[in-house]
């Protein structure tokens, strides 16, 4: 089994620019320690005959059909608009 010590914790602590006590890190070690002691769990599990998969849920696509519709009335629109011109709507000038 695999064992992060405190030290090697206060290292990669430092590395991800974390300030962490003795305590935190002798903390974070044993959580380490029982994570890979699961992870090696998992390594005794017979998957020989298992089909790998990229997800557990069946996906499906929930977008809608890419279809064309029929717009808004033209004329509809520009009657909410500040300003427009020849069926355009105009806008504040933004780069000069």
């Amino acid at each position: 089994m695999a064992k992060m010590t405190k030290e090697e914790v206060i290292e990669v602590a430092h590395l991800a620019r974390l300030a962490i006590t003795d305590e935190e890190a002798e903390h974070f070690a044993d959580q380490l320690e029982a994570i890979t002691n699961a992870m090696e769990l998992l390594n005794e599990l017979d998957t020989e005959n298992v089909e790998p998969t990229t997800h557990v849920l069946q996906m499906v696509n929930v977008l809608r059909e890419d279809k064309s519709t029929p717009g808004l009335d033209r004329e509809l629109v520009l009657k909410n608009v500040k300003e427009h011109e020849g069926g355009q709507v105009k806008v504040p000038t933004i780069l000069e």
